[in-house]
Formats: C-alpha cells, sequence, structure tokens
C-alpha cells in the first residue's frame, strides 16, 4: 500500500501538467485567434513544434527511429489530427470553454463506436451501454434546439471524433514506430497541411510581438499535455489518470470565468459528469477484463 501512494502522487503531479498544458493552450488560442485564423495558428504552431521535437530527437540521439515504413497511416493519422485540432481551435473562440472541453471528453466514447469499423475490436455491452451513456451526456451539454444551437458545438462535437480517429490510428502506429517517429511525422506534416490551408488564398497573417507568444505557448504546451499524459499513464492505472484528466473541466470552467467572463453553466458541469461516468465505466470493465486474461 504505501508503494502505491508515491506512484498515485507522482501521476496526479504530471496530470496536473497536463491539466495546465491544456488550459493554456485554449486561452493562448483564443487570444491569438483575434489576429490570426485557425489554420495560420495550426502551422505557427506545428512550426514550433518541429523545431522541439527534432531538438530533442538531435540530443537524445534518437534520429534512426524516424522511419518512412508507415507513411499511409501516419498521413491518415495527421490528417485527422490536423482536422480535429482546427475545429478545436475555432470552438474556442466561439464558445464558452467549458462546453469545449466537456464536449471533447466524448472523444473516448467514439473510439467504442469507430474502433469496430477500424480496428476490428467488439462492442460489448458494457462498452454499448458507456456509449449511450456518453451521448445522452452530450445531449445535456449542448441542449440542442433552434434557441441553443451553435457551430461551435457542432465543431466542438465534431473535433472529438477526429480526435477518436486519431488515437485508434496512433494505436495502430504503436504496433511498429517510436512515439518520437509518430511525434516528427505529426509535427512535419501538419506543418505542410497548414501552410497549404493558411495559404491557399495567398494571404497568411505574420505574427507580431503580441501574438508570438501566443503561439509559443500553443506549440510548445500542445506536446507537453501529451507528454505528461504519457507519463502519468506509464507509472499509474487509468482508472487513476482518468478521474485527474476530468479535473481540467471545472479548472477550464474557472479561467472562462475569471478572464472572460464566461457563466458557470451547471448543466454543461452535469453534463461533463454523464460523460465521465460512461468513460469511467467502460475503463473499469476493461481493467477487470485484461486481469482476468
Amino acid at each position: 500500500m504505501t508503494a502505491e501512494v508515491p506512484q498515485t502522487l507522482k501521476a496526479a503531479l504530471w496530470m496536473t501538467g497536463a491539466i495546465a498544458s491544456f488550459s493554456s493552450m485554449a486561452v493562448a488560442g483564443r487570444e491569438a485567434s483575434f489576429a490570426l485564423d485557425t489554420f495560420e495558428i495550426m502551422m505557427y504552431r506545428s512550426i514550433v513544434g518541429v523545431l522541439i521535437v527534432s531538438v530533442i530527437l538531435t540530443f537524445t540521439g534518437s534520429w534512426q527511429q524516424v522511419t518512412r515504413r508507415s507513411m499511409g497511416t501516419q498521413t491518415l493519422r495527421n490528417l485527422a489530427h490536423f482536422t480535429g485540432q482546427n475545429l478545436w481551435f475555432y470552438s474556442v473562440t466561439v464558445i464558452p470553454l467549458a462546453q469545449v472541453f466537456a464536449l471533447e471528453f466524448t472523444s473516448p466514447l467514439w473510439v467504442i463506436v469507430l474502433s469496430p469499423l477500424l480496428l476490428g475490436e467488439r462492442i460489448t455491452p458494457v462498452r454499448a451501454l458507456a456509449a449511450m451513456i456518453g451521448f445522452l451526456g452530450i445531449l445535456i451539454v449542448a441542449r440542442p434546439s433552434p434557441e441553443t444551437f451553435s457551430p461551435g458545438l457542432v465543431t466542438a462535437a465534431s473535433s472529438a471524433v477526429f480526435f477518436a480517429l486519431t488515437t485508434m490510428l496512433t494505436k495502430k502506429l504503436t504496433r511498429t514506430e517510436t512515439v518520437g517517429c509518430i511525434l516528427f511525422w505529426l509535427t512535419v506534416m501538419q506543418l505542410v497541411f497548414g501552410i497549404i490551408a493558411a495559404g491557399y488564398d495567398g494571404d497568411i497573417a505574420l505574427p507580431d510581438t503580441q501574438t508570438a507568444p501566443f503561439l509559443l505557448v500553443i506549440g510548445f504546451a500542445g506536446l507537453l499535455a501529451h507528454f505528461c499524459i504519457t507519463n502519468a499513464l506509464a507509472i499509474a492505472p487509468a482508472t487513476v489518470v482518468v478521474p485527474f484528466d476530468f479535473a481540467r473541466l471545472p479548472a477550464i470552467a474557472i479561467i472562462g470565468m475569471l478572464v472572460y467572463g464566461e457563466a458557470l453553466d451547471i448543466w454543461v458541469l452535469v453534463g461533463a459528469m454523464v460523460i465521465f461516468g460512461g468513460n469511467y465505466m467502460n475503463i473499469l470493465a476493461e481493467t477487470r477484463r485484461n486481469r482476468v486474461a
């Protein structure tokens, strides 16, 4: 018992870093959007990402890990992530941050729905129930009606689908590729996608002294968030990590209230709890099944 407490504490510290990273990326994305569109934000974010990943690969002597044997899957994965990230950045500029984060938590539920098609995995009764509970949470968060309908709600919910596709394709890639290889092609390909999307009209806005710091935060925080989550999962089970991850919803709700004057919507929190319940029920079932196996 005493040996587990420090590991849980370490996982909590890693997840604190993830929460801070995701929250700072959302705020920085909203601030940068006043001068840049989402494609330009993604392009500059990818430039920062390429530099960071290249420096890490150089200092660790890991360039040999970067291969081209799975370029088809790498391309599909990075197109999905690029699309999801653009939808997410647009969402944080037009709807309350808490709503964006709540709908983003449905991504694992979309993995349940889509994995039989892409990974050949079976939908168990528990997985089906978890998905239905989660989608009930979506209805509570969005409360769709002619009065409450917003393009931002649609893009936030859609981003979760593309993040789910990214997760499944990443799982497929990890069977043959290292994390360094995946991150390198992630940043390089998304830089190319960003240049094409931002420059199709022949007009790419340059960052100024006000927006440049926000772009640095976006690029660094995006990589740091996933690094923190990976480390947390490496030392603690998902049943411990996921509740900590959920803490970023009330955290971003408070940030939205303090920084942007966004009202604390009780239904967003209720819906998010329902989404969390569906996710957590599935995690508990999977954990028990793996122990039996």
